[in-house]
């Protein structure tokens, strides 16, 4: 009978450190515009959860609705003029 062990070196390989990566951090720096765009959405959708809306709230939801579209345009259009070379 044959034994299967396992090879130290691949079991105990370079343990992950738990940090993000400068260019993980990069790229968050680079959304965060649009995560702060994002968590007032949120923030305006869960103050409505529990009353009912009138026209002040319909508007601050339909504000942080277009300002997330804005933002997500924007990230769009950074990310396509970096992979362009940045020519416009």
């Amino acid at each position: 009978m044959k034994t299967i062990a396992a090879l130290q070196a691949v079991v105990t390989a370079t343990p992950f450190d738990g940090e993000p990566t400068n260019g993980e951090l990069d790229a968050i720096e680079q959304e965060m515009p649009l995560i702060l765009a994002e968590l007032d959405l949120l923030d305006a959708e869960i103050w409505m959860l529990d009353r009912p809306a009138t026209a002040l709230d319909e508007r601050r939801i339909r504000r942080a609705r277009n300002r997330v579209l804005d933002e997500r345009r924007d990230l769009t259009n950074r990310a396509s003029m970096t992979l362009k070379g940045g020519a416009a």
